[in-house]
């Protein structure tokens, strides 16, 4: 059997420093049926480097979550629709066949989903959990995938680890699950990890414990990372990057400092104006007027028009393209500039 490394030694996959970890080019998806077609994801693209937190911000339905599943081949192909370009790595994921997938899963990619009583077993415990990941994947006993699983729990500060290790789901508070689930997700030193909403099932005191955990697991494992959100104070908190997404394309994305301070995108100073990150006390939080698309019946023009104040015949014609206001910095909006300054 294969004899694995300490937890204490644990660091992501090596990859090479000369190229993106993950190039999304163009992507597309669509949920197909007989009654309609959701366009929900609709010409993204991005690029992360090597040891990167890119923190994806958007509304419910704004094609965060699909956008994550798509990177793991984890949406039913048998109504899905995937275009486009997905390298991590030196995977093409659109390539791969089913049994390299389920090779990468865990191993290249690994994921934390927003609640983990589905995503872990409720008939088997947490340790038999972890340790079977550990043990399909790096081919070693199963003692040692136990052993791996006790060092894991530790390492993510679960208290009394030991006895956890054989605690089912539910025996567990929502953030010693959650605990867990970075552990089984970390166990075999994925170069990518995928966060979707992980603290969002969580009080404030166990959100920012969590947070604090993955940002140094991050740091110490030299991970690339994705966290999906809508809370821009997460966003702040984690990410060094950010990419806005609203009506499954990327509206505007740049370095998180510039990006929260200095917003180009009316929606992403609407999100702003909305937070209670940035409300002076005893004054009103400012919503956003109107309500998403529907992903069925895309208008022809820039989809978030109906609720711009900003819009005129050319917003509502045509689809922005994508500009570049400044390093690092993407827009796609046709009056960036305007709205900018009149902020």
């Amino acid at each position: 059997m294969t004899k694995i490394s300490p937890v204490s030694t644990l660091s992501a996959a090596p990859v090479s420093a000369l190229q993106p970890l993950v190039e999304v080019e163009n992507l597309t998806v669509k949920f197909v049926s007989r009654e309609a077609t959701v366009n929900a994801v609709n010409g993204v693209s991005f690029v992360i480097n090597p040891g990167e937190v890119l923190c994806i911000i958007g509304e419910s339905g704004s094609g965060k979550s699909v956008t994550m599943r798509a990177l793991m081949r984890l949406l039913p192909m048998n109504k899905t629709r995937i275009g486009g370009h997905m390298r991590v790595g030196e995977h093409e994921i659109l390539k791969l066949t089913d049994r390299q997938l389920s090779t990468i899963r865990g191993s290249t990619i690994s994921m934390i989903f927003q609640e983990p009583m589905t995503a872990l077993d409720p008939v088997y415990t947490i340790g038999h959990q972890i340790a079977e990941t550990v043990v399909r994947h790096e081919g070693c006993s199963y003692a040692d995938g136990m052993k791996r699983a006790l060092e894991l729990l530790e390492f993510v500060k679960v208290p009394s680890a030991e006895r956890r290790l054989k605690a089912f789901p539910h025996e567990l508070s929502g953030g010693l699950r959650q605990r867990a689930m970075i552990a089984m997700a970390l166990s075999c030193r994925p170069s990518l990890l995928l966060a979707d909403e992980p603290t969002t099932a969580l009080d404030a005191t166990v959100q920012i414990q969590v947070l604090v955990l993955l940002r140094k697991l991050q740091v110490d494992m030299g991970m690339s990372m994705i966290f999906v959100t809508h809370d821009l104070g997460v966003a702040a908190q984690i990410a060094d990057r950010v990419a806005v997404m609203y009506a499954g394309r990327i509206i505007e994305s740049g370095p998180v400092k510039d990006v929260l301070m200095n917003p180009q995108h009316p929606y992403t100073r609407g999100m702003l104006a909305s937070s209670v990150h940035s409300a002076t006390r005893g004054e009103d939080i400012e919503a956003i007027p109107g309500s998403p698309p529907d992903m069925r019946r895309l208008s022809s023009g820039c989809a978030f028009a109906p609720r711009c104040a900003y819009a005129d015949d050319a917003c509502r014609a045509a689809i922005p393209p994508e500009t570049v206001p400044g390093p690092g910095r993407t827009v796609c909006c046709f009056k960036a500039g305007a709205t900018a300054l009149a902020s």
